[in-house]
């Protein structure tokens, strides 16, 4: 089954700095101009994280910038939001990130079906040595491809 998703923003620096353990799809809390604001593309995953205060789970950090067709002042674009996920979930993930070194980081902001949803991640931070390792491990399968691509009989 195809899943008609339209991405907005990515972490990539997610990625890099830290080890993904689990991925949770969650819906978030957003006004009418950040909504429209999200389709025109103007969302940053960029340096956000995710927090559990009062039985819930709110968003941090991220930027949704304003929507440029209006003309009465719009939302706060640095404002913490609200994630929409069931009590057992929200269980499940506190017991997870009461652990140590292990956070929730947002790691795509995406349209699906018409809704925002946001891909979270429940992480741990890599070491310099293990950010190196999969430098050296990607530049390598790079490599082999570019080395493939050229010696690939037509």
């Amino acid at each position: 089954m195809v899943e008609n998703l339209k991405v907005i923003a990515k972490n990539k620096k997610a990625y890099y700095d830290y080890q993904v353990i689990e991925k949770i799809e969650v819906g978030i809390v957003l006004t009418g101009s950040e909504v429209k604001a999200l389709r025109e593309g103007k969302g940053n995953l960029k340096d956000s994280y995710a927090r559990i205060k009062n039985n819930q789970i709110w968003i941090i950090g991220m930027n949704i910038g304003t929507y440029t067709h209006t003309g009465i002042p719009g939302h706060n674009p640095e404002r913490q939001r609200k994630l929409l996920l069931h009590k057992d979930e929200i269980k499940r993930i506190y017991r997870k990130v009461t652990e140590k070194g292990v956070t929730l980081v947002p790691l795509k902001l995406y349209f699906k079906k018409g809704i925002v949803k946001i891909e979270l991640g429940v992480v741990t931070g890599k070491r310099e040595y293990d950010k190196r390792v999969a430098l050296t491990k990607r530049d390598q399968e790079r490599e082999l491809k570019r080395i493939e691509k050229k010696y690939r009989i037509k």
